[in-house]
């Protein structure tokens, strides 16, 4: 009889015993679980910003490298020219011949700057509101009234093709396939170039990769009109 009830108080004891640690379990089992939903919410939250990002990121560079200007060729005219009463046989004028890349929906020739410098000096330049014209003279690019008569600090505008005339004085926006002459005055700039003078640059526009140019003109040269890139 003494044997029985130790016993059953012995299993009462393994019993409750038995319950706290289940209970315990219980708790830690919950935990586990709230921290492991709060983390995996993070990681799909994080995964989610980093995805977002990633392709706002992406189509940023393919517009930046798709989109912009670019520079198709550089002509320049060798005149002797009378400079505050010297003259001087160089290069006085320069035409950039410019277009909107493939992936650019347009380029607003009135929001674009050129920088220009021979090593010496830099200048930067932007349209010139007064000297524009629709198309070049039939004597040639270089002898369009007005257009290199311009100052160091501004460029002109010559319109080449514009099939579908949104270049205009006003609004100069040149679309997929329309060319533009960018008339820059050198005697302004530099007292006009040289030979054998490098010269470096960039057309830049408001969106998109600008047209890098570098070029070093001629040694000698019988010609009054040279092609310099």
């Amino acid at each position: 009889m003494y044997w029985m009830r130790i016993k059953r108080i012995t299993k009462s004891f393994n019993s409750i015993d038995f319950a706290s640690i289940g209970v315990g379990m219980m708790i830690v089992f919950i935990a586990m679980v709230l921290v492991a939903g709060i983390a995996a919410s993070v990681l799909i939250s994080t995964s989610n910003t980093l995805e977002t990002q990633a392709m706002k990121t992406g189509q940023d560079t393919k517009e930046e490298v798709s989109c912009g200007i670019g520079v198709i060729q550089i002509i320049g005219q060798r005149t002797n020219r009378n400079l505050s009463g010297t003259f001087y046989d160089r290069y006085h004028n320069m035409s950039i011949m410019v277009t909107s890349r493939a992936g650019g929906s347009g380029i607003d020739l009135s929001q674009v700057f050129v920088t220009i410098s021979n090593g010496s000096k830099q200048c930067l330049l932007t349209f010139d509101t007064n000297c524009f014209s629709l198309s070049p003279s039939g004597s040639g690019i270089f002898s369009t009234a007005g257009m290199y008569d311009i100052d160091a600090d501004d460029f002109g505008i010559i319109v080449i093709e514009d099939g579908d005339g949104s270049c205009t004085s006003d609004a100069p926006v040149i679309n997929r396939g329309d060319k533009a002459i960018l008339t820059v005055n050198l005697s302004a700039c530099f007292n006009g170039l040289t030979t054998r003078q490098d010269v470096n640059g960039m057309v830049v526009a408001e969106d998109g990769s600008p047209g890098v140019f570098l070029f070093r003109t001629p040694a000698v040269s019988a010609k009054t009109v040279v092609e310099f890139m």
